[in-house]
Order: structure tokens, then sequence, then C-alpha cells
């Protein structure tokens, strides 16, 4: 951070008899816009996924926050690009100020295991205030001795770079949470499946990707992972006319004994459909249940009353091991749900306004 302020103060003309206050208080302006500007879009877009992938958000808001200082650092190389520059840098750091907060208070609930949330949050901010200090500390001295050699400057930023990311990793690694979202969902589901026993939060934690999307993309795997094939929340009215037929007639549909939700299977996916009426507790059942229907679509085609069988069967007792094994069940974090439906069941079919 200090070599890429003395970059940025350089590309504004700090020193210079040619700079003018009032251009440089322009430019820092701009730049200060942007941010925030950038930050109200990503939480628009985004803010609904920080709760459900904190370790991955918390990742990126540290990649996010090494890419807008590569920016500033860049500045003083492109002159005439210097505004468009440090205002990428600014909106880059501005998606880690709202990812990093938000994951911060998700993660202070996590480990305030009295319910003392405000006391974790205030500890960590001393913490960090104190690095803080410390890091300044030694960024002046390492600014001042890489002053004028452009390449000490770019060998340590590179280096502290890497090092930091790398330090980044391994603290996301090590965090165990132990509460359900999509994947740790899928994760615990398959296990129980194949051998009838919940897994720990411990080995769960080392099963989960902590990588963003983009990135577990890149490799190549044969099929889609189980919670990748499911679609929590989907609106009747997005769906093909013909599969929205069906499912209004009660074909191609699994509606679970008058349950709050009903799932549909459409081109490989399963699309789950929530009552405007469901609690968190049919939101976890209505995943649960998705994610049954998803394994057993590669194995039978009779999936969708195997499914109602399985769940019959098997959910209560994995409830129980669920809670026995310290996860939390009340929930499922998840991105909002913007679209639920309303219908009336009968004996023969469903209805829907």
């Amino acid at each position: 951070m200090m070599l890429s302020t003395q970059a940025l103060l350089s590309a504004i003309g700090v020193g210079e008899k040619s700079a003018t206050v009032i251009g440089a208080t322009f430019q820092w302006f701009l730049r200060d816009f942007t941010g925030m500007l950038g930050g109200i879009l990503f939480t628009f877009y985004q803010g609904s996924n920080l709760d459900s992938n904190a370790k991955m958000w918390r990742l990126v808001a540290d990649l996010m926050n090494d890419i807008g200082m590569l920016m500033d650092l860049l500045s003083p190389l492109f002159p005439s690009a210097f505004i468009v520059v440090v205002c990428l840098g600014s909106l880059s750091r501005s998606f880690t100020g709202v990812a990093s907060g938000a994951t911060r208070a998700a993660l202070t609930q996590h480990f305030a295991l009295q319910d003392n949330a405000a006391d974790i949050s205030a500890k960590e901010g001393s913490q960090e205030t104190m690095a803080t200090m410390m890091g300044m500390s030694l960024g002046m001295l390492l600014a001042r001795f890489t002053s004028g050699n452009p390449m000490a400057i770019w060998l340590s930023f590179l280096s502290l770079t890497v090092f930091h990311m790398y330090a980044n990793y391994r603290a996301v690694r090590c965090l165990v949470l132990n509460s359900l979202n999509f994947e740790r969902s899928s994760i615990l589901l398959t296990h129980f499946i194949q051998t009838g026993q919940v897994l720990s939060p411990e080995q769960v934690s080392s099963m989960e990707g902590v990588l963003p999307l983009w990135a577990t993309s890149l490799r190549s795997t044969n099929s889609k992972p189980l919670h990748k094939r499911v679609q929590l929340g989907v609106r009747v009215s997005s769906l093909p006319r013909l599969d929205m037929l069906q499912l209004l007639n009660g074909v191609g549909a699994s509606s679970y004994k008058n349950a709050k939700y009903l799932l549909a299977h459409i081109k490989g996916n399963v699309s789950v459909i929530l009552h405007k009426d469901s609690k968190p507790a049919d939101v976890l059942k209505s995943y649960i249940h998705a994610i049954v229907l998803a394994n057993l679509m590669e194995k039978s085609t009779s999936f969708y009353s195997e499914g109602e069988a399985w769940i019959d069967k098997h959910y209560d007792e994995l409830l129980h091991k669920l809670r026995s094994g310290g996860w939390k069940t009340e929930r499922l974090l998840s991105p909002s749900i913007t679209w639920r439906a309303n219908w009336i069941s009968h004996t023969s079919a469903a209805k829907f306004d």
C-alpha cells in the first residue's frame, strides 16, 4: 500500500511545480466518486451472495484490493490514461470494501460462540489496527529504500502481493464453518447417501472450494457438481412453455405431500419453485430434496418417486445427525430468493395463481 500510494501521489504531481491544487483535487475526487459508485453497483448485484460464500468472497476481497494497488502503481506509466487507470483501481478497491465488510460481519457471528459479537468485533478491530501500524512502519522504510529504483519497487510489490494472497488463502482454508450453504450441503448429502454417516465441519472444510467460480470452472470435469445442477427459487414464467404446462398439470414434477415447494426436472437440472409461505426449514428441505433428485437422475428413470421415498425415510435422520455433528440446521445460507409462487394443492393436481 505504501508503494502504490507513493506512485499515485507522484502521478498526481506531488513535488512538481507544474501541478495545480485544483487539478489534483479533481483527480482525487473523480477517483473516490468512481469507487463509491462501484460499491453501490457491486452491492446491488452480489450483496445477497456474500453470506452464503463468505470464504470465497473474503479471498476475492483481498485479491481485488491487490489489483487496485497494482492499478495505482501502474498509473505513472500511463500519463495519458491516468484518470482511467486510477478509476479502475478505485473501482477494484470498492469491491473490496463491500465484500470485506460483509464477510467480516458473517465471520464475526461465527466466532461469537457466547453471543458476544460486539466483543469479538472490537478485539478483531484492535488486532487489525496494530497489524496495520506495524505494516505502515515497515512500508515507509521499504518505500524509502526503493525510492527511485523501479526494478526494486516492482520486485518488492510483486513479492509482497504473492505472499499476501498465499497467506490469505491459507487463512481461509483453515476456517471451519458449521453453517449450511449450497456446496457444504451437497458434500454432506453425497457422503450421507453413500455411507449413512455425516461428515464433521472440519472434514467438509478441507473438501469445499474457496476459489472464485471462474477459477474453478477452468478445471476440466466430466460433469457438473450436484449443487450446480440445482436452481433455487425459480420463476415459474421463466420455464419453457411445455415444461410449465406439465408442471401446472402435475406431470414431470414432485409436489411431495403438499410441501411448500415444487421440484421440476428441466434439461438435466432441478428447478425448485418455492411457495410464498415457505419458511427457512422448507427452503432447506427443498434444497436437500433437489440434491437427492439430481443424484438419482443419473441412475433411475423413476427418480421423482424414489426421491420422495428417500426423503420419507432418511430426512429426519439426516437432520438429527447433522445437529449431533455440530451443524446449524435452522436455515440454508443462500442468495436472497426473489421469486415465489402461490398454489392450492388438490388430490390430483395443483393450481397456480
